[in-house]
């Protein structure tokens, strides 16, 4: 009887004990996640970085930037290129890299144009501008 009392008492205890601590998850703070390669660079935030005019004018500007690469259309190659590049607090783009690439020559025109991208508004945390580590694909296909 006595080691029964003492079971319920314990049982008691602990669901009074997660009942306790289970709401304050909830009312922690989200952090922002940062770059694995540099922890001064971070890779979501409260207010991402934006293109000048949205992503329709990103897309805009990427379509009358391209020029397919001329071996590379000659030899049918198409494909996506996945490029990470990073904002930097004052807006510039840097540290432009290939993730995944098709072909040398459409990998090195993915490039071309984010480096000729103008200016991007910055991505901030707690209204402070910081640099943040973005992905983008490049479509490259014949028609």
């Amino acid at each position: 009887m006595y080691l029964r009392t003492l079971n319920y008492l314990l049982m008691y205890r602990l669901c009074l004990l997660l009942i306790l601590i289970l709401p304050l998850q909830s009312f922690s703070q989200r952090l922002p996640e940062k770059d694995p390669k540099n922890e001064k660079v971070f890779i979501s935030v409260e207010k991402m970085p934006e293109f000048p005019g949205g992503k329709e004018a990103m897309n805009d500007f990427i379509v009358k930037e391209l020029n397919y690469p001329v071996g590379a259309k000659e030899s049918g190659i198409e494909g996506k290129v996945y490029l990470s590049f990073i904002v930097n607090s004052k807006g510039k783009v840097g540290e432009v890299e290939v993730l995944r690439g098709v072909h040398p020559e459409l990998d090195k025109e993915a490039i071309r144009i984010v480096k000729a991208m103008p200016d991007w508004m910055p991505g901030s945390q707690d209204d402070v501008p910081v640099d943040v580590r973005l992905t983008l694909p490049f479509y490259f296909k014949l028609n």
